[in-house]
């Protein structure tokens, strides 16, 4: 089975005025279809960056990004865009959920924009809400919600149009203990038991212990790389 996920050499450099910014240098991965991977690094490490090219939020300065055998690095941005909307699903530390918007709603909004029949929007929205726990909450606002529940209202919203990639980033950061517990079994159940590939940011040692495989960024590189899939620590 080939790669979902096989970056060769990214480079990613912004310019700051006149300072040359190097957020990624050179750095290679390869992710296979299943796993479940905690990536972790310091403030300005380059994580933030590699996810947002891993997401197609952003585009490499050289290198190539394959997702699904698609050479990503090539594409235009409404190509980069309809990748976003087919193959990956977003789970945000703030939720961003629309606040007059049930959850019901909130979790059909991907399906809106591909112009699916309402019907058939509400059906899979609902299908979303029930795998994350949250039969019987589908016409509540995130108002009426608790943070766990809005979380897993953004999860359900990610699942809906069946991705094959999910990212987190920071899923639990604004959530307390017990909930980012909860989040966390629904996260790994979605990998163990639907084979979702999940690919977690986190700052957290004890919620990168819920992944299978731990990768540490440092300096726009891949410090370690640990786990079912990569055994032995990357070069520096």
């Amino acid at each position: 089975m080939a790669p979902l996920i096989r970056c060769e050499q990214l480079w990613k450099i912004y310019r700051l005025g006149d300072v040359e910014v190097q957020a990624l240098r050179g750095l290679d991965l390869t992710i296979e279809p299943g796993e479940f991977v905690a990536v972790m690094g310091s403030s300005g490490s380059g994580k933030s960056t590699l996810m947002n090219i891993i997401g197609c939020l952003d585009q490499p300065t050289r290198g190539r990004y394959w997702l699904n055998g698609t050479d990503v690095a090539a594409l235009k941005p409404d190509q980069l865009a309809e990748i976003r909307n087919q193959q990956i699903g977003f789970v945000f530390q703030s939720f961003n959920l629309i606040p007059r918007t049930s959850a019901l709603e909130n979790a059909q909004l991907p399906l809106f924009y591909r112009g699916m029949p309402l019907r058939e929007q509400r059906a899979l929205a609902a299908a979303a809400l029930a795998r994350v726990g949250l039969q019987g909450r589908e016409h509540h606002y995130p108002t009426q919600l608790s943070g766990g529940q809005q979380q897993r209202v953004a999860i359900a919203r990610a699942l809906v149009t069946a991705p094959s990639l999910l990212l987190a980033d920071e899923p639990t950061g604004n959530l307390d203990t017990e909930s980012s517990r909860d989040i966390m079994a629904i996260l790994e159940g979605l990998n163990k038991e639907q084979g979702i590939t999940i690919i977690l940011v986190t700052h957290e040692p004890d919620i990168a212990a819920y992944a299978s495989r731990e990768i540490i960024i440092k300096d726009g590189r891949v410090l370690t790389d640990r786990g079912a899939a990569a055994l032995q620590p990357a070069e520096a």
